[in-house]
């Protein structure tokens, strides 16, 4: 059996989101970036990006001409404060209701809140309280 480190937080490399109002979605996203302290990476005519998160046009060469439909997207928070952040963020700047912040049954301390962005796709901010971000990597066995 192999043993492997697991590093919580890293373990999606990116994502691409392709929208139909990337304005929309440029001033949804700076605002959620904001209330999670996360710095945009940088923005184009037909993009931008922010960590390991694309957003894109249809008509973008890197989207293929094509929209990606509905996505679930969970955004980490370093606490429960952050997760209202982002939903105020979020409301206040196109999103749509789709989960108040307040406590999940996926685990003891989940604490979340769900918005839908500008095309709908199914955005959460989480914080997974203070016992699962004290465990920063676990030994895992196969």
């Amino acid at each position: 059996m192999e043993a492997q480190e697991l590093h919580r937080g890293r373990l999606i490399d990116h994502l691409q989101l392709v929208v139909r109002d990337l304005a929309a979605s440029r001033t949804f996203y700076s605002a959620v970036f904001d209330a999670l302290n996360v710095p945009m990476g940088g923005t184009a005519e037909d993009y931008f990006w922010a960590d390991e998160l694309f957003v894109s046009t249809a008509d973008s060469v890197a989207a293929q001409g094509h929209l990606t439909g509905r996505h679930h997207l969970a955004f980490q928070a370093q606490d429960r404060a952050m997760v209202d952040a982002f939903y105020k963020a979020a409301l206040a700047h196109g999103g749509t209701d789709n989960g108040a912040p307040g406590e999940r049954a996926y685990h003891p301390g989940y604490y979340a809140a769900f918005v839908l962005d500008p095309d709908g796709n199914n955005i959460e901010a989480v914080f997974h309280g203070d016992a699962q971000r004290s465990a920063a990597s676990v030994k895992i066995t196969f």
